[in-house]
């Protein structure tokens, strides 16, 4: 079983790590931001207590291999401005899930497509992922460009199958192979592979 608490990635503008207690405030800040948390599986938060919860689930996650949740800092401050996971982990068939969140006021930089090219390589290249597949709402335009943007193919609709804050919400299908991820990656030049400056929000 993989031990996932040593894992760091870095990007030109980012630093991914696993989170730490004083990421607590921050990570709140992000999670209690309606419109963040527009098309999430669940309500915003509003309390300190939901933060340090899921910083210390996410290093028992880590710990046993059932989850890598890191958390997303910018590289020249260290502030965390969101959150990209692994989770969802079917061994015998080298698959998982892929979420994310991107604090509001770091949308449009194209910050979320450079943490999240971060992700995948070590999901494919490290972890011997076959497939990586995402659950969006179909009215999260934003998650929808990122995830194009990093040659996911849509592969189905679910129609009502979350309810969220007594709202019937459809869930939209998208996946990638390690197949599509490397012909896509051979194509790309240099500079895009570190970094896409175009516009990205959501949430998934």
């Amino acid at each position: 079983m993989n031990d996932f608490t040593a894992t760091v990635l870095r990007t030109p503008r980012l630093a991914l790590s696993l989170l730490e207690d004083g990421d607590a405030g921050a990570l709140l800040a992000i999670h209690a931001d309606t419109e963040t948390m527009r098309y999430w599986s669940g309500p915003a938060w509003t309390e300190l207590e939901q933060a340090t919860q899921q910083i210390a689930q996410s290093r028992r996650d880590a710990q046993d291999g059932t989850a890598l949740r890191l958390g997303i800092k910018l590289a020249e401050t260290g502030e965390l401005i969101g959150t990209a996971t692994l989770y969802a982990f079917h061994r015998s068939n080298r698959r998982c899930e892929i979420g994310y969140i991107l604090g509001r006021a770091h949308w449009g930089r194209g910050l979320m497509s450079e943490a999240l090219t971060a992700l995948l390589e070590h999901g494919f290249d490290v972890l011997d992922l076959h497939r990586v597949e995402a659950d969006i709402d179909p009215r999260n335009e934003g998650s929808r460009r990122i995830l194009q943007r990093l040659h996911f193919t849509r592969e189905g609709l679910m129609r009502e199958r979350w309810i969220v804050n007594g709202e019937l919400c459809d869930t939209e299908y998208h996946g990638m192979l390690r197949a599509d991820w490397r012909a896509a990656r051979a194509t790309e030049l240099p500079d895009t592979k570190a970094a896409n400056n175009d516009a990205d929000s959501g949430t998934s």
